[in-house]
């Protein structure tokens, strides 16, 4: 689990609370039902009027990535390519067939199998290329969505508060419940702000990171097996894929 993203989140959460709390507020005031749903749903009906499906579930599969991402060992995995390329040296590259067809990840997979059919180096390269470009914009695209979001949040929070605030011009004759009724018209106004500023944009920014921090883990697996079909020593390769630690 990513603690920085959880302490950040439960930070903006008490930093809000407590404020409110500090000024003489009461947290009962910041629980608007009606506040909520005109932002939630007004926000996620926008978002899904702009979005096709398949990229707004994406970004639902996505979203976890953010507490939970990845787990991408760079080490390890130069590891397992320098082990590869001495199996490559000792037993040709045919002895990898069994490494490809024990593979889990469809990525790396594709590129032992590649090595194993007798591909040229520069023909790996260019397809395992199109499948990282694909993927990551992909990915990309779904990130996106909570940007988005983000965009949108703040002015349907505004919007809640033009309709809290009619509902309290048409209440005048009763001057006990204007107060009350402005206040629950701001409340929109605060969820859509910090809705945005709190949550979805980080949380886009956070995904762009993640994804560009997986481009790069497959870009050295890349570097490394087009190496091995270059027949690179296997000390040169352990060395070549150290630069992606850097």
């Amino acid at each position: 689990m990513d603690v920085l993203s959880l302490i950040g989140v439960l930070l903006a959460l008490v930093a809000i609370v407590g404020g409110n709390l500090l000024e003489g507020g009461h947290t009962g005031s910041l629980l608007q039902l009606t506040a909520f749903v005109i932002v939630i749903g007004g926000t996620t009906g926008a978002i899904l009027l702009q979005t096709p499906l398949p990229v707004f579930v994406r970004a639902l599969g996505l979203a976890g990535w953010v507490l939970v991402p990845p787990r991408r060992d760079g080490g390890e995995t130069i590891e397992r390519i320098v082990g590869w390329s001495q199996v490559a040296r000792r037993d040709g590259l045919l002895g990898l067939e069994g490494a490809a067809e024990a593979e889990a990840d469809p990525f790396v997979r594709k590129g032992l199998q590649l090595l194993v059919d007798g591909a040229e180096p520069e023909a790996i390269r260019a397809a395992l290329e199109v499948e990282l470009e694909a993927r990551e914009q992909r990915d990309l695209q779904a990130a996106r969505v909570f940007e988005a979001a983000g965009g949108y949040s703040p002015t349907i929070g505004i919007i809640g508060a033009v309709m809290g605030l009619i509902h309290v011009m048409q209440n005048l004759a009763d001057p006990s419940r204007l107060g009350e009724g402005i206040a629950t018209a701001f409340v929109a106004t605060i969820y859509g702000v910090g809705a945005a500023n709190l949550l979805l944009l980080p949380m886009a920014n956070k995904l762009k990171a993640l994804i560009g921090e997986e481009a790069r883990h497959r870009e050295m697996i890349i570097e490394g097996i087009v190496a091995i079909a270059e027949g690179e020593n296997p000390r040169n390769i352990e060395a070549r894929l150290q630069g992606f630690l850097a």
